[in-house]
């Protein structure tokens, strides 16, 4: 298999990604063969997957303007992912030009894009960390540069924590994270869950199987499991709903059947 030249050295381009395989359902360019295979796999039980991560994204830059609309102009985004057209720091500054935001990924390749694309950028950095490891982020020295963490910090956590088991202690992982955080800050969720898919769990289990054969377990919850991330924080209005339910901004009715499977959420700190 050829390398592009645009792959860090060192990484095995013959193992698929959950970034890249992301990347390629909504139309970048940042994906290898091995990626495409896998999503393409994912998509044959689950066709609707694009149109879920399309509005994942969605939900993301609502959520990211109602931070800025509620004085909260400091963003750390854990899964961040391969960089694509509307990224947290852009649809922020587009709000508010003073934002701050670091970006956090365990992809070689999102993070060597995510630093290209922010060179030269004073006020956003990328952190190679994972989020099993909550110390690592809040005391790498990108985060201790751009954010204040005496003031509200918006911590976005998309389509991420369904890629952790129970065994990674996500719970505790988020409840570190947020109790190091000041009070007015908020928790910003998406999940993957079988209630809302326009399938039979037996067929959407066809996806949950492929990404369980490339070791990384797409673990489905339920909307209580999910609720429990946001232990200790008051819900903010209309709490955790399907994706395009979250204070929509055109008619949910023109929306995919599919955008509906799984949920999101924003919490703030008291």
């Amino acid at each position: 298999m050829e390398r592009p030249a645009w792959a860090p050295p060192g990484i095995d381009i013959s193992v698929p990604s959950v970034s890249r395989m992301y990347d390629f359902y909504l139309g970048g360019s940042h994906n290898f063969e091995v990626d495409r295979e896998a999503a393409r796999k994912a998509m044959e039980f689950m066709p609707g997957l694009p149109k879920i991560m399309q509005a994942n994204r969605a939900f993301m830059r609502r959520a990211v303007r109602y931070a800025v609309d509620n004085d909260v102009t400091q963003f750390l985004d854990i899964g961040s992912g391969i960089p694509t057209f509307g990224n947290v720091h852009e649809v922020a500054r587009k709000a508010d030009p003073a934002a701050r935001v670091v970006y956090v990924d365990h992809d070689p390749v999102a993070v060597a894009h995510s630093r290209a694309v922010l060179e030269g950028d004073e006020a956003a950095a990328v952190v190679a960390a994972d989020l099993r490891k909550p110390a690592e982020i809040l005391y790498s020295p990108e985060v201790s540069r751009l954010l204040d963490l005496d003031r509200p910090v918006a911590l976005l956590l998309v389509a991420v924590l369904h890629f952790l088991e129970d065994e990674d202690r996500p719970y505790e992982a988020v409840a570190e994270l947020l109790g190091a955080l000041a009070p007015g800050s908020l928790l910003v969720v998406t999940h993957a869950s079988y209630e809302g898919i326009p399938l039979l769990e037996e067929e959407a289990d066809g996806t949950v199987g492929v990404y369980r054969n490339i070791r990384n377990p797409l673990v489905m919850r339920s909307s209580g499991e999910i609720a429990r991330f946001f232990e200790g924080t008051e819900m903010v209005e209309p709490g955790l709903v399907p994706m395009p339910l979250w204070r929509p901004e055109s008619p949910v009715e023109e929306e995919d059947p599919y955008a509906f499977s799984g949920f999101a959420g924003v919490g703030r700190t008291a």
